[in-house]
């Protein structure tokens, strides 16, 4: 990690590397990637590789077709699942107009602007990302089925967790890319599983997503099964979230430090429990994100905790010096992730900026206050509404990211698409 160009192009010259792809999100979070040969790559860097942008759902307004991707240097990684002798390197992109301008509708640049606004303004800020997926067999003919590949629980053991080697494969393949797995257990659900990594700066945070969801499906795929990142892939089963672990420090310190909330600190959970109806939609983008939330310990009301973890939207984890951080537990696997944490990021910055106050702590989610601030959105289309006449999420997003996002015909995936 941290390659330069000139770096880059002699790495690729001296380790047999034959193929490379440039990966890019659409608007929607679906990873998509072009490859290319290695003598292709120093004219990339100077003028990008282009694509049919006609071809991409949701690259809106087009008066010609071609974008153009520029690889980040400084993500140049092997894929360890490929073969050692011509090596195939990975490159995350940012995505450019013809003149070399910047595409508004690149969310990996939108989320790069939204921290530098954060450091502009002395934010140091760093994000950690785990979600939760679901592994399940494939039929005689390789196609994925709906049935689990194991009927364990949480926490659960081998033979009864018949997951535990494929956890195993997907740690050491993240280690071998530079990303540094913490824990791996299995979850409450039937095939349900979760690994955590390290949390990471930037663009970087949701990069190592993008290269854990990846890793996943190839380690599942590899061995016969199908995983699945759907928020509510199982009926009568625990859903799949996906939570944003925030560390931010105004100049140098910790606002979340002690295990309660400074001045500073409060106002940036305010903001975000203030503006989370309106991005609803960004963090929970699909029908059957709505039949995951306010079941088991999926969050429904907008409210926050110190240590409850069951429904709360907003969790301060018990006080761990440095790393103390909120855990926001709104979002699931299916959302794009450069979008997600650029929305949070930018409400807890206007929160900051507004001075605003916070609600007082829900500690016990079944007392009626906990309900007085409101709750999510109770299905797509409500969330949709919300987004589309939000005077905040037009501040922050192009106009044209927020009518591609609220105007196309939300479908639920068939089941093979995340």
């Amino acid at each position: 990690m941290g390659y330069t160009q000139s770096e880059v192009l002699q790495y690729v010259k001296d380790n047999d590397v034959r193929f490379i792809k440039l990966f890019f999100t659409d608007i929607f979070g679906h990873l998509r990637s072009i490859n290319i040969q290695p003598q292709e790559l120093e004219q990339s860097f100077k003028t990008g590789i282009p694509f049919d942008a006609s071809e991409v759902r949701g690259f809106f307004n087009m008066s010609y077709s071609d974008l153009f991707l520029i690889p980040d240097p400084s993500t140049l990684c092997v894929l360890p699942w490929r073969p050692q002798q011509g090596r195939v390197v990975r490159f995350f992109c940012n995505i450019k107009y013809p003149d070399g301008s910047a595409f508004e509708g690149d969310t990996r640049a939108m989320l790069s602007q939204a921290v530098s606004k954060a450091e502009a303004a002395g934010f140091e800020c760093s994000f950690g990302t785990k979600c939760e997926f679901y592994l399940f067999k494939r039929d005689l003919d390789g196609n994925p089925t709906r049935e689990p590949h194991d009927r364990a629980g949480y926490c659960d053991l081998a033979p009864l967790d018949a997951g535990e080697n494929i956890r195993r494969e997907i740690c050491l393949t993240l280690s071998k890319m530079g990303i540094e797995p913490l824990f791996s257990y299995h979850e409450a659900g039937p095939g349900q599983h979760e690994v955590d990594f390290r949390s990471a700066k930037g663009v970087e945070a949701a990069d190592n997503l993008n290269t854990f969801k990846t890793v996943v499906r190839t380690v599942a795929s590899n061995n016969g099964l199908f995983a699945s990142f759907l928020p509510k892939p199982v009926d009568n089963a625990v859903g799949s979230g996906f939570y944003v672990n925030l560390s931010i420090k105004k100049d140098g310190k910790n606002i979340f430090e002690g295990g309660t909330f400074s001045e500073t600190g409060g106002a940036f959970v305010a903001g975000i429990l203030n503006r989370i109806v309106e991005i609803a939609t960004f963090l929970n983008p699909l029908p059957s994100s709505y039949y995951r939330l306010g079941h088991n310990d999926a969050p429904l009301s907008v409210s926050w905790t110190r240590q409850n973890r069951l429904g709360q939207l907003i969790r301060l984890p018990f006080p761990a010096g440095e790393d103390e951080h909120i855990e926001v537990r709104a979002a699931d696997p299916s959302c794009n992730p450069y979008l997600a944490i650029a929305l949070l990021l930018r409400a807890g910055l206007e929160g900051v900026e507004n001075k605003e106050t916070i609600i007082p702590a829900a500690e016990d989610l079944r007392a009626e206050a906990s309900w007085t601030y409101g709750t999510l959105p109770e299905n797509a289309e409500s969330a949709r509404k919300a987004a589309a006449k939000s005077k905040f999420v037009k501040s922050v997003l192009p106009e044209e990211i927020v009518k591609a996002y609220t105007e196309f015909k939300a479908e639920e995936p068939e089941f093979g698409t995340v």
